[in-house]
């Protein structure tokens, strides 16, 4: 790959993760935002990934984030909600992803790119979100949560933001997560005593 290509591609890159991130916290709220700002010309995606900005869209991702948020609060809702969302947050991460690496030449290979890249950068704020809720659940027997989902929504909103204003930061802070979960399931998983 040419270096001035892949330096052309790093801004595409990191809003790609960056908002794969965001949907690993809540799937629907960075699909509504990305269509509102495709809708008015602050954010580029795809001509094939337009339906994100359609009228249709943006209601059922609106109702969807609503469904979502409001239902993130309600103690026995969030287990259900985050089990779906073991599933959906990745696929909402691709599709964002890849809707914003259209500038890719070959439309196949900018698809194949947003998945390998979307799935796993959703799924990293996802791992991290539900070890902490559950901490969160047994430490509090889960009336902590509906605070602790408020904080989600703003480090949603707040990593939303940082992806589309300054998308290469954004990329940083999840590959340093990334390292973070691992070293942890690492250790935690040395720390275990194997069976003789």
């Amino acid at each position: 790959m040419n270096e001035s290509v892949l330096l052309e591609w790093l801004p595409s890159i990191g809003l790609a993760i960056g908002l794969a991130a965001c949907a690993g916290l809540r799937a629907w709220l960075p699909l509504l935002l990305t269509g509102v700002l495709a809708r008015a010309g602050y954010v580029e995606i795809g001509p094939s990934f337009a339906f994100i900005g359609s009228t249709k869209a943006l209601v059922v991702f609106g109702v969807a984030t609503l469904i979502e948020m409001i239902g993130d609060k309600i103690p026995s809702v969030d287990h259900a909600l985050d089990a779906i969302g073991t599933v959906l947050r990745p696929a909402a991460g691709a599709l964002l992803a890849a809707s914003v690496l259209w500038k890719i030449e070959e439309p196949l290979l900018a698809v194949a790119i947003g998945v390998a890249v979307g799935a796993p950068s959703a799924l990293v704020p996802h791992a991290a979100k539900s070890a902490f809720r559950m901490l969160s659940t047994t430490l509090t027997a889960g009336l902590a949560n509906p605070i602790v989902s408020l904080l989600e929504d703003a480090i949603a909103l707040g990593l939303f933001a940082l992806a589309i204003l300054l998308p290469l930061l954004a990329a940083i802070f999840v590959a340093f997560l990334a390292a973070v979960l691992v070293r942890r399931s690492r250790d935690r998983h040395t720390a275990t005593p194997q069976p003789a």
